[in-house]
């Protein structure tokens, strides 16, 4: 798929350990019938031609099974946290792919290509769905992607059956089948979809970055990523889920420490920004009072200048806003205060 998440996928289930034991847990019952050393690491990426010409396609994480120097079948896993409709499809893509490359010539010891010649092995795609909230409802099979078939046609149309795991919905007997870091990550899940909550185990993690990586990218929470990384920084042991969760529980704690002085600062910060603006408000309230008294003193000269020239009030008005240039506006809220207490 290309993106980060299943590059942090592919980096855990990259391990042969995890690999052979998926495929067991999954496939075998828990049996071990796929050993580490029976796992031979293949390319993940094929190609098809698209609407816009040659299209590369790649799968999560895609082994050879050998016995002996002789395979035995590929096997791939795809990882799926949503449902795809076209899952089916996509699958048939993949299978398809790996089977035309057996058809492919191949070089000899003498460096000479011929026609591949040898055993042609099975393909199994396995699909790991890691959705919690609700199974998956989407088609898993060529028919249910087609929709109506006609019934007369459908003999002719050969179904394709995807292999689906819905993770969350294993039994806890499955979940014990597996040996590897996946038992962790399956039993998170589990746990997640039937109380809504997790209660960790204290057995050793073995690929404890690739992972945490992993749990990151499918629970979409940075702090696994986090703890690593401080963990690292610090020379602290993650070496279970208990170490995973009580560190979260740390990290978590300092977090709401770091939130209540991040939140009194700016309360601070806040209340003194709010007593800046109440003394700003209180000094240009005193500039207007001033500003008020100054045009209140200079309309009272004005007044008693314009009455010692025996003008009327009227007249009094229009020699203020005429020859003084005080508006009418500007006289209305003292005039008829200072003409009567110069009477």
């Amino acid at each position: 798929m290309g993106n980060e998440k299943d590059i942090a996928e592919k980096t855990l289930q990259s391990f042969p350990d995890v690999f052979a034991d998926i495929v067991n847990g999954l496939v075998f019952e828990g049996k071990a019938v796929i050993k580490e050393g029976d796992l031979e690491q293949s390319r993940a990426r094929s190609s098809y031609t698209g609407e816009k010409g040659l299209r590369d396609q790649e799968r999560d994480e895609v082994k050879f099974w050998k016995k002996e120097q002789i395979r035995i079948a590929l096997i791939g896993l795809e990882n799926e946290t949503k449902e795809d409709a076209d899952m089916p499809i996509r699958v048939i893509g993949y299978d398809g792919s790996s089977y035309r490359d057996q058809l492919y010539q191949i070089k000899d010891k003498n460096g000479n290509y011929r026609r591949n010649t040898n055993q042609r092995f099975p393909i199994v795609t396995l699909v790991l769905y890691f959705g919690c909230e609700k199974p998956w409802e989407a088609p898993k099979t060529l028919y249910e992607n087609l929709g109506k078939i006609d019934k007369e046609l459908k003999p002719y149309v050969n179904d394709y059956k995807m292999n689906l795991y819905e993770i969350a919905w294993l039994t806890d007997e499955q979940v014990k089948r597996f040996k590897s870091d996946f038992r962790f990550v399956a039993d998170f899940f589990v746990q997640k979809r039937k109380n809504g909550k997790y209660i960790p185990s204290s057995e050793q993690i073995q690929h404890v970055k690739e992972f945490l990586d992993l749990m990151k990218y499918l629970t979409r929470d940075n702090r696994y990523q986090q703890i690593y990384q401080e963990s690292q920084k610090e020379g602290k042991e993650i070496n279970t889920m208990c170490d995973v969760l009580d560190e979260a529980e740390r990290r978590g704690i300092e977090k709401e420490r770091q939130n209540t002085e991040e939140a009194k600062k700016k309360a601070d910060e806040a209340e003194k920004k709010a007593d800046e603006a109440e003394k700003k408000a209180d000094e240009a309230e005193k500039k207007a009072e001033e500003a008020q008294d100054s045009v209140r003193s200079l309309l009272g000269t004005l007044v008693e200048l314009c009455k010692k020239d025996n003008l009327t009030k009227e007249e009094t008005k229009d020699r203020l806003r005429d020859m003084y240039k005080i508006k009418e506006t500007d006289q209305a809220a003292y005039f008829e205060e200072i003409w009567n207490s110069h009477n």
